[in-house]
């Protein structure tokens, strides 16, 4: 039996391969850009995220080392120092933009009379209202209940004399691609330098009537 050259239509489809790679390309791009732009706003967030850690890092420092120069007695630190220390965070961090989108807490851990761990001030900076994490100004006056401040198993403590300047800064993530790619978590990074010089502890001086910078409850 002679067969016929000619063949029905479409009968030569199942074997033609000359598309295939534009096919699985075509199935591939979405899920090569989502891990794409996953990727580009997972790395950005990393990048936020060290950014805030130093910045937390640059205050406490900064912090540590402020206060009226003085021979005779201990330095004593007053409210328009803080304004500064705080103006200069913000400028530091122009791009992150804290004053706007997170909050600085400054807390100045100490002992209080019967060696406990005490809270004696505490100062803010920043529109968005993050409260502090690990305590509020006053908390430890007195007694022993207050045991310091971080995360549990990692507790920062201040010694006789010596305080600790504890900085949390708590920021508002801005997704640099759309928000159905960053994480939903607020930024939030501490730092905490024990005070350099033989500080003042009585008291945080306001000679020029400065505003302060409260922390709301």
């Amino acid at each position: 039996m002679i067969r016929s050259p000619l063949r029905r239509p479409g009968s030569g489809l199942l074997h033609d391969r000359r598309a295939v790679a534009i096919v699985e390309f075509a199935l591939c791009v979405p899920v090569l850009l989502v891990l794409v732009l996953y990727g580009i706003e997972l790395a950005n967030y990393l990048i936020v995220r060290q950014r805030v850690s130093q910045l937390a890092l640059q205050v406490a420092d900064n912090a540590s080392r402020i206060g009226v120069e003085s021979v005779m007695t201990s330095v004593p630190i007053t409210e328009t120092q803080i304004n500064d220390l705080l103006l200069g965070a913000k400028l530091q961090s122009a791009a992150l933009d804290v004053e706007r989108n997170g909050t600085i807490i400054l807390s100045s851990l100490e002992t209080n009379s019967g060696g406990g761990q005490w809270i004696h001030w505490q100062r803010c900076f920043g529109a968005a209202n993050y409260p502090s994490s690990y305590g509020k100004e006053g908390d430890g006056k007195n007694g022993n209940a207050f045991k310091g401040m971080g995360r549990p198993g990692e507790l920062v403590v201040a010694t006789d004399k010596v305080p600790v300047m504890f900085v949390e800064v708590a920021y508002t993530y801005t997704p640099a691609i759309s928000k159905t790619f960053a994480p939903q978590e607020t930024v939030r990074e501490s730092a905490a330098l024990a005070v350099r010089d033989d500080r003042d502890l009585s008291k945080v001086y306001n000679p020029g009537n400065e505003e302060i910078a409260i922390c709301e409850a």
